[in-house]
This record gives C-alpha cells, sequence and structure tokens, in this order.
C-alpha cells in the first residue's frame, strides 16, 4: 500500500505541472480586423465605378432588448459595411437607416432597416 501512495505522490505533482505548464504555452491570436469599405457621399466619387448591388439589413426588436446599443445609425452604417467586405466592395454610397414601430401578436417591437449600394471602381 505505501508504495501505490508513494507512486501517487509523485505522479500527481508532474501530472498537474505538465498540465500548467502546457495551458501557459497556449497564445489566443485573434482573428486579423479586415478593413471595411468607407461610406461615400455623391461628392466623393469622382472614379467611374460599377454597382455591385443592393444591402438591406433588417433588426427587429421586441419589447426591449438589452443588447440594441443606443446609437443605432453606427450599428446600421457598421453592418452595411460589413456585407459590403463580404461581396468585395471598395466603396458604400447611399447609406440610410430607418426604424418603425410595430406590433406582433399585442407585443410591441421595433423594426430597424439599414440600407446602401455596394460599388467597385474600374
Amino acid at each position: 500500500m505505501p508504495i501505490k501512495l508513494n507512486r501517487f505522490l509523485i505522479v500527481a505533482p508532474m501530472l498537474l505541472a505538465l498540465l500548467s505548464i502546457g495551458c501557459s504555452t497556449f497564445t489566443f491570436k485573434p482573428a486579423p480586423a479586415i478593413e471595411l469599405p468607407p461610406t461615400l457621399s455623391q461628392d466623393e466619387l469622382i472614379r467611374p465605378y460599377v454597382k455591385l448591388g443592393r444591402i438591406q439589413i433588417t433588426r427587429e426588436v421586441f419589447v426591449t432588448d438589452w443588447a440594441v446599443t443606443q446609437d443605432i445609425r453606427e450599428w446600421g452604417i457598421k453592418a452595411v459595411r460589413e456585407e459590403a467586405a463580404k461581396m468585395g466592395a471598395d466603396a458604400v454610397i447611399f447609406p440610410e437607416v430607418t426604424g418603425r414601430s410595430i406590433t406582433t401578436l399585442m407585443v410591441p417591437a421595433s423594426e430597424y432597416r439599414a440600407t446602401g449600394v455596394a460599388i467597385k471602381f474600374k
């Protein structure tokens, strides 16, 4: 019996040390941030471009959503820019964020809609 206890007292700290050392060598590298295309006004468009498509994102918020940020316009513009980046666009024109109140089966809700046009320069 004492042999097994001695073996346990030797193996257990070594195992614990190996586990803690293995965890400390792990480094977390977040995914690199992608460059989002800018939003441009008509005055800033001086080069010819091709329209890739119209982007529309809808978000419904029922009763109260604690995840909704105070600046819904910022959310909308960022969401349109992220979708434009997925399409390979160089810029976004005509960004627009709107909101309206709706009722679904006696549950108050808000609907937010962000739109824009993704373009690629020639």
